[in-house]
């Protein structure tokens, strides 16, 4: 079990106007925020952050779409971080979601799905060093 979780909030929902709404959401969710910042990722740095997904198919259009516009990193902690923040996030396909979800309430496809939710602690703690340095975690 982690008490803390990494998150994005994506070009398609910063564009939007929905970051201060899911921050909303997130916060009443119990989570509290011990790092976050504003930031417009160049096509290198998303590749950098999606390396993961190189061989997939859908690899370029996720870079050229992380870096269309700024997202909104944070790191958020709350017993079971990872696991409840995918829950609190929903399924990937909008559609599927649950609702109430984030992804339920802010986005418009499995492309544009507003929010990235770390999928294990270790990546929580590899995605959130991506962005912070040790003197940003609070």
């Amino acid at each position: 079990m982690s008490n803390r979780t990494f998150t994005m909030i994506k070009p398609d929902a910063t564009s939007k106007g929905y970051t201060g709404a899911i921050l909303d959401q997130i916060i009443k969710a119990g989570f509290s925020v011990k790092a976050m910042k504003w930031i417009k990722l160049s096509e290198e740095q998303a590749g950098l952050f999606y390396n993961i997904h190189r061989e997939r198919p859908f690899f370029g259009e996720l870079v050229t779409f992380m870096s269309s516009g700024p997202i909104v990193a944070a790191i958020l902690e709350k017993d079971n971080a990872v696991a409840d923040f995918r829950t609190l996030i929903g399924a990937t396909n909008p559609a599927q979601a649950a609702e109430g979800t984030i992804r339920k309430n802010f986005a418009s496809s499995i492309g544009e799905n507003a929010v990235h939710g770390s999928d294990s602690n270790e990546n929580a703690t590899l995605e959130g060093d991506f962005f912070f340095s040790k003197l940003e975690h609070f």
